[in-house]
């Protein structure tokens, strides 16, 4: 979209998952973290981008039809080659029995403009994403492929992880070293801008503990803490 490029860029530079946490919170809007076990592959990766969410499934064997073919990998490539600019592959629904995303993966989304994958499971080939650069929150590291173990079996579709955190397409992700937040994209604006107040005024009681106020007082008159 073409606001995107403007708002992304203020909640990279200006914002972060804790404070987004606080005010999807007051928003009513409370469970919108993606599990805890879901972190960024390099610890300094920042994410924001649209979600593209693809949903997995465990599987056995070498193929399963795809609309009258086979493949290997269900929809994998399909929704990997559907990618847009400035989102974000997003995916659940797999065991954790294998990995879900890899450098040959990295290297077309990155092709493509997206800005980072996020998955409810492992990744592989991790010295290959380190060294494009490309951000990856997952589970953690592990080898073992996913082509007789799972497939991909819809995306551009709602997605819901363990936690019952829901996905849509076009929502807002949101990553960095204290985990993935979910933006439902009616209220981003909103969102972003409360965020933003809130840490204004982070810093104004940032410099009131530097000078001395005690916490309580400073939570009676601000609210902030």
């Amino acid at each position: 979209m073409a606001d995107d490029v403007a708002v992304f860029q203020t909640i990279r530079e200006h914002l972060f998952t804790a404070v987004i946490g606080d005010i999807l919170d007051v928003a009513g809007l409370e469970h919108q973290f993606l599990p805890p076990e879901i972190r960024a592959l390099q610890r300094d990766s920042v994410l924001v981008g649209r979600a593209m969410p693809v949903l997995e499934a465990d599987c056995c064997g070498e193929t399963v039809a795809v609309d009258g073919g086979a493949s290997a990998f269900g929809l994998m490539f399909r929704a990997l080659d559907d990618l847009h600019a400035g989102e974000v592959y997003i995916t659940c629904g797999a065991s954790p029995r294998y990995a879900l995303w890899g450098g040959l993966m990295s290297t077309r989304a990155m092709k493509l403009g997206a800005v980072g994958a996020v998955l409810d499971g492992f990744h592989r080939d991790t010295r290959e994403i380190e060294k494009l650069g490309f951000p990856v929150f997952s589970h953690g590291s592990y080898a073992q492929d996913q082509r007789l173990r799972g497939r991909v079996i819809d995306f551009r579709c709602p997605i819901e992880f363990p936690n019952a955190v829901r996905v849509h397409p076009g929502d807002v992700i949101v990553g960095d070293v204290d985990g993935v937040v979910v933006i439902p994209q009616q209220h981003l604006e909103d969102i972003v801008a409360d965020a933003l107040a809130k840490v204004r005024g982070e810093a104004t009681v940032r410099n009131r503990i530097a000078a001395g106020d005690s916490t309580m007082t400073i939570f009676e008159q601000t609210g902030i803490m």
